[in-house]
């Protein structure tokens, strides 16, 4: 086989500007691994992007899109040594982010072009080596969301066993992070619209449930359900529209993980909000990545991932993002 199949998006006009294309299958140059992916997930942050909602983020004019894959290495180029044919990995969000806090601009399905294609040749410094107690879908859905979970939990304060953590809605890094901080010993507060999504949400752990249409009070249905008192990290999916409300529940000590705009604007412009630091969490880096993976493998994580698409149906999968009826993640099988 000489050719694969890529998904080739235009920043701007949102997901009709989708197609599909065959291409010559890529090969792997010096310090280069050749993946054939085989597994990818969607994140909000891709709706973004293909909407033109942030400029700048996306090659101009055409992109291969999406960030979050798993494949297996087929070949390797010259002075290659961390992967080797045969090894199942992730590509990092970030491309050359291996460590610190100063994020590599060549972010996958943006500035760079991203997974949703068959063969992709990548940095060989770039790929984590995946776990053999995750699957290929599970795995493919910790790069962008598992990860931001994960340093929102773990890195500006990191949550202890015991403490309570503030989900907000049943979508992939709410998910994550209530299923990392469940193994990490803490409790989750979580919030949806739906009470079927809050039944999963619970069968994964999560302590208290509030359905935030019937209950339009509700932090103050979880401090009621907390006793009184309130929790110590609020992962902010939202952002500025709600963050104030979320804010109120935190307890003195407590941090604002900012991550996302399911609103309409981000809460990274704020320093913080009644007190409380506000932490801009900005996926991470290699070394976050792999101890992510090493952590999901050591507590027998399963991330979850609801609905699945071929490749060929990029744009249906997208739409099924859009509407929000879904829960955890939407995979796109690749091969």
């Amino acid at each position: 086989m000489t050719n694969m199949l890529t998904a080739v998006a235009r920043g701007g006009e949102g997901i009709e500007g989708i197609a599909i294309h065959s291409v010559p299958i890529p090969v792997a140059g010096p310090g280069e691994a050749l993946v054939r992916l085989k597994a990818a997930t969607l994140n909000f942050r891709d709706l973004i992007i293909a909407r033109g909602m942030m400029a700048g983020l996306a090659k101009e004019p055409d992109y291969v899109p999406l960030s979050c894959a798993t494949g297996e290495v087929v070949a390797v180029g010259e002075g290659v040594s961390r992967v080797k044919p045969g090894d199942r990995v992730n590509p990092i969000f970030a491309l050359g982010w291996l460590e610190g806090r100063q994020p590599s601009m060549a972010m996958l399905g943006g500035s760079a072009d991203g997974v949703a294609r068959q063969y992709a040749a990548f940095p060989a410094e770039s790929l984590c080596i995946v776990p053999d107690a995750l699957g290929d879908l599970e795995a493919a859905t910790l790069t962008c969301a598992g990860l931001t979970a994960w340093n929102a939990l773990f890195l500006p304060r990191p949550i202890q066993r015991g403490e309570w953590i503030l989900c907000q809605g049943t979508g992939g890094v709410s998910i994550a992070a209530l299923q990392l901080a469940k193994a990490a010993g803490a409790h989750v507060a979580i919030t949806s619209s739906s009470d079927a999504k809050l039944a999963r949400a619970r069968a994964l752990g999560a302590d208290i449930c509030i359905n935030y249409r019937s209950d339009p009070d509700w932090p103050a249905a979880i401090r009621q359900a907390l006793g009184g008192r309130g929790v110590d990290i609020v992962v902010d999916v939202v952002g500025a529209s709600q963050v104030a409300t979320a804010a109120s529940l935190l307890n003195p000590g407590g941090v604002i993980a900012a991550i996302g705009m399911l609103g309409s604007e981000f809460s990274w412009h704020l320093a913080d909000v009644g007190g409380h630091p506000v932490a801009r969490i900005s996926v991470g880096n290699r070394a976050e990545h792999e101890a992510m993976l090493a952590f999901c493998a050591q507590h027998r994580i399963r991330p979850l991932v609801d609905a699945v698409y071929d490749l060929t149906r990029l744009a249906d999968a997208c739409r099924h993002l859009e509407s929000g009826q879904f829960f955890g993640k939407i995979g796109i099988n690749l091969l």
